[in-house]
């Protein structure tokens, strides 16, 4: 296998591939896409795992050792937790795609609906791949939402147990997956019924709404259901990311009985 002492990712990213970081994140590609990677960079106590996961796939890379300020120097950030790599672009699952996934197989889907902050979007991917959510759908505005490498570094290797798809116009969306005879459930802490305990129908798609706006009124509007997290009224509202914990463990416990 061979390591070279300098990586070969010296470029900026461009629209060829994605540059992904994290030892989880990357070490998840590693193992899912191995065919896709096309160079990795990681410091020297990660070399045995990197080979190890890419197997056979190792001896057509050359993999950079580097130490932890020349592996910042690639990412671009700090946290990179000893791993860079690039691969070609994930696939992104079109609406007809999508559909016939979930329809065929009685699947769930977390959508978001403009949902910003990295953070939390990679929290509630990590959470969705936990409990065994199918598929992502993300919606923001033109141009395409895709997805912040910072996001998938906090997944922990979950976008890569997730099929994904994404929209412009989540309300459309939404409105043709219910004509193909999916449910869709929206979070609101104002929402009429209770998440804790609602019987969840398949195939479904639970819906969360922006950090500050919630869920756009269009997009409220293809809800079959506005579920509620009820709490003590101490403080107003949950973290996003931590409601979608609550939620998506919910619909995939009730929705397999």
């Amino acid at each position: 296998m061979k390591h070279k002492p300098r990586p070969s990712l010296p470029r900026p990213q461009d629209d060829g591939v994605d540059r992904i970081h994290g030892h989880r994140a990357g070490i998840a590609v590693l193992a899912k896409r191995p065919a896709d990677v096309v160079r990795v960079a990681c410091t020297r106590d990660l070399v045995a795992e990197v080979e190890k996961t890419l197997g056979k796939h190792a001896d057509d890379l050359q993999i950079g050792v580097l130490d932890d300020g020349q592996i910042e120097k690639l990412a671009h950030t700090n946290q990179h937790e000893g791993l860079v790599l690039e691969a070609r672009p994930r696939k992104w699952l079109g609406l007809n795609e999508l559909a016939e996934r979930i329809v065929t197989s009685g699947g769930t889907v977390i959508a978001l609906d403009r949902v910003r902050n990295s953070y939390n979007i990679g929290a509630i991917l990590r959470s969705a791949a936990f409990f065994g959510v199918d598929a992502a759908l993300l919606g923001a505005p033109a141009p395409h939402p895709g997805l912040d490498p910072n996001a998938i570094r906090v997944a922990e290797g979950g976008v890569e147990e997730l099929a994904l798809s994404r929209t412009t116009d989540l309300a459309d969306t939404l409105a043709r997956l219910r004509a193909r005879g999916v449910k869709v459930y929206g979070a609101d802490g104002e929402g009429d019924a209770s998440a804790l305990g609602f019987a969840f129908a398949r195939p479904s798609v639970l819906v969360l709404g922006n950090e500050r706006e919630g869920m756009s009124p269009r997009v409220r509007a293809q809800c079959d259901a506005i579920l509620a997290i009820r709490g003590t009224g101490r403080v107003e509202s949950l973290n996003v990311a931590i409601a979608a914990s609550i939620l998506v463990a919910e619909l995939t416990r009730k929705s397999t009985r």
